[in-house]
C-alpha cells in the first residue's frame, strides 16, 4: 500500500517535484477556463485569472483538502450574470457592487467554516441541485452562442436569447462562425486523435492556440469588412480578448453603496449558496479519487475559500470554488499535497504576464465556444436521462427547479424546487404539514450500542432531506471501524437524497475498517429499479417476489441452497477484483449461495449493480455474477474471449500494467482467450492441460482471479434460472479441476 504523503511544509519538500509536475497540466487548462468563465459571466476577463491565481496562492495557505484545485467554475457564471443585472444603476459601477457582494459572502461563508456548518450543503435536494446547474449550462450557452456565432441579443430573458439564436442564425458572421467551429471540432475529437503530439497540450488550450492564426488570415487587428458570398461582415479590434498591458491595471475595488437593497443581499445569498454546495460537493467527489483515501475537512475548506473569495472580491476577482475538472487532472498527473493548487496559481500568474501579448491576439470566440461545449454538458440529453432512470418524480423535481431557475434566479430556483420537493413528499407519504414535520424531526429515530461494540440505527418517520442533519448527528456518535446495522423498515418514506447520505456513510465507514448494512427496504415501492430512488411504505403492504425471484427460490428449496432477495450493501470482497477498482459497486441482491461440498468450496451467485463514468455522467449497469473462493492461492489474472472488449481490457491493461500472456504450446487456445497478468511463468503454470481442454469445451465467460476467489460472468445483463443453473454446473466442474492444481 503506498505511504500516505506528509502533510505542510514536510510534504512540500518531499512531493515538490510530482505537485510541480502536475500543476503544469492543471495550469494549462485554467488559463483558458479562467478567462472564458469572466467573459461569460459579464466580468473583465482578467477577473477570472485573478480569481485562479488567488485560488491557488492563498487557499492553500488554509483549506481542508488535499489535492483539489480551487478558482472559478461554471456555477459563479449565473450568480454574477444575475448580481450584474439586478445592481445595474447606470452608474458603470455594477460590477463593483458585485464584487462588493462577493466579499460579504466569503465573510458568511468563513462564519459557517467556524461555526462547523459545512454539512449544510447535504440537506439540499440532490435532484434541485442537478436543476440549478443544467439552468447554469443553458445559461452559459444562451450567453456564449451568440459570441461563437457573431451575433447580438438584447433581451435580458435567456429563453428569449436561446430563440435568437435561432432567428439570427443567417446573420451569423461566417468568419467567426469558422473559427468557433474548427475550436468545436477539436473539443469533439481530440481524444480520439492517435497522435501523440495532439495529447502534449489539453483540448481548451489547442483551441485557443489554434484560433490565432484564423485572427491573422482574416486580419482581425484591423477594423474592415469581408466579402462572404457576395454579403460583406465586419471584422475587426472588437472581436479579440482585451487585457490590461499590466496585471495591476486589471485591479478593481468593490463598491457597498448597494449593501441596503434587496438587490445586493439577494445577490449575496445566491453566490454563497450556489458556491457553498458546489465547493463541498466537489470536495467530496475529489475525496473519491484520491488515490490516498485522504477525507477533507468540509469546515475547514468552507473557511478556506471564504478567505480567498473575500481576497477575490477586494481585488476585483471572482467567486472561489473547488473545480472538479482541474481537480481530477491534478490528481491523474499525480499530485500528492495541497501544494500542487499553490504551484498552478504561481504558474497561471507567470504565463499571464509572459503570455499576455499572444492572449490579445485570441479572438473571444475561441472562449465561447469552450463555453458553449461545457454550458451543453450540463444540460445535455444524457443528463435529463440519468435523472429520469432515478424516478419520475426526480424528473419532475429536475425539471421544475431548471425552469423556475431560468425563468426567475438562481435563489428563487433553489427556494422553489424545495419547497416543491417537500410538497410531493407530503402528498406521497399521505400527511397533513404538522404531521410531516413531526415525522421529520420528532420521529423517535435512536442508536443503540450493542454488546459486541457494533451499532444499530433504527430509523423511524420520515427520512429526506430535511432530515440529513440528524443522521449526521447520530453517525457521528459511531466510532471509525464499528459496524453499523441500519434498519428503515420503520419508515414512511425515503428521499433520495437521504438514500445518497447513508450509502456514502457506508462507503466512508467501510474505508475504516467497519462494515455497515443497510435494511428493511423489502416493504417499499419506487418508480425506479435505481438503488436509490424515492422508496414509500405502503400500508400492509406485504413484500411480493418478482417471477425471477420466485424461481431463484424454489431452485434455493429444492436444491437446499440459500437464497435472499434482499439489498445486500456488504460488497467489500468484490472490490478485490481489478474489474472494480474502477467501476463503484452500489449494491448487490438476490444472492444465491451454497458449497461445493466435494472441493471444500464455497460459491455464491448474485446480482451486482455498479456504475462507470464520473460524476454526474456516470451511468449505471446490473450483471449477475458467480464467485468461488478458493482453498488455495493461484496466480492473479484476466481471461477474457479475444477481441471481445477491447476498450475495457485496453483500460485494464493502462491501469494495472498487466501484460498480453501468450500459450505458445497452445496457440488455439491464445487466439480464442485474451489472457492478462504479471507474473507470466506462474500463469502459464497455472493452465494445465485439462484446464485449458475445459476452458475451450465450455462457454466462454470472463473470468477474473484476485489470488484468493474467481468472479465468472457473461454479459452485463442479468441471468435467466437456465444460465444460474449452468453457472453452478460450470463451477462445480472448475472447483474439481482447481483442488487437484499441485
Amino acid at each position: 500500500m503506498d505511504i500516505t504523503p506528509k502533510k505542510g511544509f514536510k510534504g512540500l519538500i518531499e512531493n515538490w517535484q510530482s505537485d510541480l509536475v502536475a500543476a503544469v497540466s492543471v495550469s494549462l487548462i485554467a488559463l483558458p477556463l479562467s478567462l472564458g468563465i469572466a467573459l461569460a459571466a459579464g466580468a473583465p476577463a482578467m477577473s477570472g485569472i485573478l480569481s485562479a491565481i488567488i485560488g491557488g496562492v492563498v487557499t492553500t495557505l488554509y483549506r481542508g483538502g488535499h489535492v483539489s484545485v480551487n478558482g472559478p467554475a461554471k456555477g459563479v457564471i449565473a450568480v454574477i450574470l444575475l448580481g450584474i443585472v439586478l445592481m445595474d444603476d447606470g452608474s458603470g459601477q455594477a460590477f463593483n457592487y458585485v464584487l462588493a457582494a462577493v466579499v460579504v459572502s466569503g465573510a458568511i461563508q468563513v462564519l459557517l467554516g467556524v461555526l462547523k456548518l459545512g454539512r449544510l450543503a447535504d440537506i439540499f435536494h440532490s435532484s434541485v441541485i442537478h436543476g440549478i446547474l443544467a439552468a447554469i449550462g443553458i445559461i452559459i450557452f444562451a450567453k456564449q452562442i451568440h459570441v461563437a456565432l457573431g451575433t447580438h441579443s438584447e433581451s435580458p430573458s435567456i429563453i428569449q436569447n436561446l430563440i435568437d439564436a435561432v432567428v439570427l442564425l443567417p446573420q451569423a458572421n461566417p468568419f467567426v462562425v469558422i473559427i468557433a467551429l474548427a475550436g468545436l471540432l477539436l473539443l469533439l475529437f481530440h481524444s480520439k486523435i492517435s497522435y501523440k503530439f495532439f495529447h502534449i497540450l489539453p483540448a481548451p488550450i489547442w483551441v485557443i492556440s489554434l484560433s490565432i492564426p484564423f485572427v491573422y488570415v482574416f486580419n482581425f487587428f484591423d477594423h474592415h469588412t469581408l466579402s462572404f458570398f457576395g454579403k460583406a461582415y465586419e471584422v475587426g479590434p472588437k472581436l479579440l480578448l482585451d487585457i490590461p498591458d499590466n496585471i495591476m491595471d486589471s485591479i478593481m475595488y468593490p463598491n457597498f453603496n448597494k449593501i441596503n437593497t434587496i438587490e445586493f443581499w439577494t445577490t449575496v445569498i445566491s453566490i454563497l449558496i450556489i458556491t457553498s454546495i458546489e465547493s463541498l460537493a466537489i470536495a467530496k467527489a475529489v475525496d473519491k479519487i484520491d488515490p490516498y483515501k485522504r477525507k477533507t475537512d468540509l469546515n475547514k475548506d468552507l473557511t478556506g475559500i471564504g478567505l480567498s473569495t473575500i481576497v477575490a472580491g477586494l481585488i476585483g476577482g471572482l467567486p472561489i470554488i473547488a473545480v472538479i475538472i482541474r481537480s481530477t487532472v491534478n490528481i491523474h498527473n499525480g499530485a500528492k499535497t495541497k501544494w500542487s493548487n499553490m504551484y498552478q496559481g504561481i504558474l497561471l500568474l507567470i504565463f499571464i504576464v509572459v503570455l499576455s501579448p499572444i492572449m490579445r491576439q485570441v479572438p473571444l470566440c475561441a472562449f465561447a465556444i469552450l463555453l458553449v461545449y461545457t454550458g451543453f454538458k450540463l444540460a445535455s440529453p444524457s443528463v435529463f436521462r440519468q435523472i429520469y432512470n432515478q424516478g419520475i418524480e426526480q424528473l419532475i423535481f429536475f425539471v421544475s427547479t431548471m425552469v423556475l431557475t431560468l425563468y426567475t434566479n438562481l435563489l428563487i430556483g433553489l427556494l422553489g424546487g424545495l419547497l416543491l420537493v417537500m410538497l410531493v413528499h407530503m402528498l406521497l407519504a399521505k400527511m397533513s404539514i404538522p404531521q410531516f414535520f413531526k415525522m421529520v424531526y420528532r420521529s423517535g429515530s435512536n442508536l443503540v450500542m450493542k454488546p459486541d461494540g457494533s451499532y444499530d440505527i433504527q430509523v423511524k418517520g420520515i427520512a429526506n432531506f430535511l432530515g440529513i442533519l440528524k443522521i449526521d448527528k447520530i453517525v457521528a456518535q459511531i466510532p471509525p471501524g464499528a459496524d453499523v446495522n441500519i434498519d428503515l423498515s420503520t419508515t414512511r418514506l425515503v428521499g433520495i437524497t437521504y438514500m445518497d447520505y447513508i450509502v456514502d456513510y457506508l462507503k466512508t465507514q467501510k474505508n475504516t475498517g467497519g462494515t455497515v448494512i443497510i435494511k428493511g427496504l423489502d416493504s417499499h415501492v419506487s418508480s425506479s429499479t435505481y438503488n436509490r430512488a424515492l422508496k414509500i411504505a405502503l400500508n400492509n403492504q406485504v413484500t411480493k417476489l418478482s417471477e425471477r425471484q420466485i424461481r431463484l427460490q424454489n431452485l434455493a428449496n429444492e436444491k437446499d441452497y440459500q437464497y435472499s432477495s434482499q439489498v445486500d450493501w456488504n460488497t467489500t470482497y468484490l472490490k478485490k477484483f481489478r474489474f472494480f477498482e474502477i467501476r463503484p459497486i452500489e449494491r448487490k441482491l438476490n444472492c444465491l449461495k451454497g458449497m461445493f461440498e466435494n472441493f471444500n468450496v464455497p460459491w455464491e451467485i448474485t446480482d451486482v449493480t455498479f456504475s462507470e463514468g464520473a460524476a454526474f455522467t456516470a451511468e449505471t449497469f446490473n450483471t449477475t455474477m458467480m464467485v468461488l473462493k478458493l482453498p488455495k492461492k493461484i496466480p492473479v489474472f484476466t481471461m477474457e474471449k479475444e477481441g471481445v472488449i477491447d476498450k475495457i481490457i485496453d483500460l485494464v491493461k493502462a491501469s494495472t500494467g498487466y501484460k498480453n500472456i501468450d500459450f505458445k504450446k497452445y496457440p488455439d487456445f491464445s487466439k480464442k482467450f485474451l489472457i492478462l497478468g504479471n507474473k507470466e511463468t506462474e500463469i502459464i503454470s497455472f493452465f494445465t492441460d485439462e484446464i485449458i481442454r475445459f476452458f475451450e469445451s465450455n462457454q466462454i465467460y470472463h473470468l477474473e482471479s484476485n489470488g484468493e476467489a474467481l468472479i465468472i460472468f457473461d454479459k452485463i445483463k442479468l441471468a435467466r434460472t437456465d444460465e444460474t443453473i449452468a453457472f453452478i454446473d460450470y463451477g462445480n466442474e472448475l472447483a474439481r479441476l482447481l483442488t487437484i492444481i499441485d
